[in-house]
């Protein structure tokens, strides 16, 4: 452990810190803090090739709350839109769900597009930003090819040419003709300085008309996107992507336990109905260039009575074989079952943690292995620990822990380990989780 390790910016290591104590992933400088999950990463790498090859897939990533399944998928995030990927991410909720009476499923959408993020831009709202690219993209490679000077008509009329190549290509698919139609207009009204023009072609491609009415009078358009095909225009937009120059596109929707707290139970099997359809569609070859990722819980998934395995043809396709097992999973299958971080893997953690703490904050690190060693084992001291600790958890404690010696120079990590206090909040702790646990049991 006495490797050197690579100084971490303070405008990062501040978002980190501040991040995992708060509970949640950090959108930056994950690499500083990635360990373990190595062989989850290299099968989900793996679906990225073959989507960018023209391929699709779809996972689900599944993990207890807290236990790195948010961590895992923002890192495929950063991963794939360094790789060249357009990303759009949502989590679902009450009002945001695959599908609904009262727009619950366009909500998702418009979550979606609102979210679409590319290398350049990784905080969302690239919509406009990768139409504008496109077009003058479109127009630099006609400019290289031919030699002609812009403005020249004849260059005009290539441009014209290469634009109309790729909305042939989209209005083959389903959708696709007014999908062509709104690039097409979109680009002249790019070319003629038309800002109202494309501000209302984004609006629709954003789901944002909730009127044909509206449409046809502002666009000429005959359809909006709407509840029931949403995931037909996400279909196209991968393709139009990968024509636009991208690698591919990747979707993101966590919190699918929010499917399975709908009260309804026939609103629940519509929105089972469309995550099978949407499976389908991937794994049969009705989609290119895209990859589908969906974040659930274990229960979230397993519940047979509201979960995802509920509807028998889900189960059916996702239930583990009867060789894959915690240590030796099988993660070619379409589900992505996170085992917990082992002791070795949480203490490396924790050591980066400390050396980002002290170059945060300027101070001498004086946390040894020793004291690692010991934080580690308190924490998982704790009963049912081996099954119930998250990282989230761990993190959070350990970086108070830091955060108190910071401010306490006189204090040593022994002191704070071995004090009345912690180890009061500790049997806490094992008491609130064993209350928990046989909670969890005899319901």
């Amino acid at each position: 452990m006495g490797e050197t390790r690579k100084k971490v910016p303070r405008r990062i290591a501040q978002t980190i810190i501040n991040s995992l104590k708060g509970g949640v992933v950090p959108r930056i400088g994950l690499p500083y803090i990635t360990v373990g999950r190595k062989n989850e990463m290299e099968a989900l790498l793996h679906d990225v090739d073959i989507i960018s090859e023209g391929g699709a897939s779809f996972r689900f990533v599944v993990g207890r709350y807290g236990a790195g399944k948010s961590f895992l998928l923002q890192t495929i995030r950063n991963y794939v839109m360094d790789r060249g990927f357009i990303v759009v991410d949502a989590d679902l909720s009450p009002e945001r769900r695959l599908q609904g009476s009262k727009g619950q499923g366009l909500a998702t959408y418009r979550e979606l597009i609102g979210n679409l993020s590319t290398k350049t831009k990784p905080e969302g709202g690239a919509l406009s930003l990768v139409l504008d690219r496109w077009i003058s993209s479109v127009q630099g490679s006609a400019v290289a090819e031919s030699g002609l000077a812009p403005g020249d008509p004849a260059l005009t009329a290539l441009v014209d040419q290469k634009i109309y190549a790729v909305t042939s290509a989209v209005s083959e698919l389903v959708h696709g003709f007014e999908f062509a139609k709104l690039l097409s207009m979109y680009y002249h009204a790019y070319i003629e300085g038309d800002d109202e023009a494309k501000a209302k072609v984004t609006k629709w491609f954003r789901g944002e008309y909730t009127l044909k009415s509206e449409a046809k009078a502002e666009l000429g358009v005959n359809i909006i996107i709407s509840d029931d095909d949403w995931y037909d225009y996400l279909k196209l937009f991968a393709v139009f992507f990968r024509l636009a120059g991208y690698a591919g596109m990747m979707v993101m929707l966590d919190e699918l336990v929010n499917i399975s707290k709908i009260p309804n139970a026939i609103t629940r099997q519509y929105n089972y109905e469309k995550m099978l359809m949407m499976y389908n569609d991937t794994l049969q070859g009705k989609a290119k260039y895209l990859g589908i990722i969906m974040g659930a819980t274990p229960q979230a998934l397993e519940d047979k009575r509201r979960g995802i395995y509920s509807y028998e043809a889900l189960r059916s396709r996702l239930a583990e074989g009867k060789f894959s097992k915690p240590g030796a999973r099988d993660l070619l299958a379409p589900v992505i079952r996170l085992d917990p971080l082992t002791v070795d893997e949480m203490l490396v953690l924790c050591e980066k943690l400390a050396d980002m703490h002290a170059g945060l904050y300027g101070y001498e690190k004086k946390i040894t292995t020793r004291d690692l060693a010991s934080f580690i084992r308190i924490e998982y001291e704790r009963i049912g620990a081996d099954q119930n600790i998250t990282p989230r958890e761990v993190n959070r404690d350990f970086i108070e822990l830091l955060d108190l010696l910071y401010q306490n120079p006189s204090m040593t990590p022994a002191q704070l380990l071995e004090s009345d206090q912690f180890s009061y909040a500790k049997s806490e702790a094992v008491s609130d989780k064993a209350d928990d646990n046989y909670a969890e049991f005899t319901i």
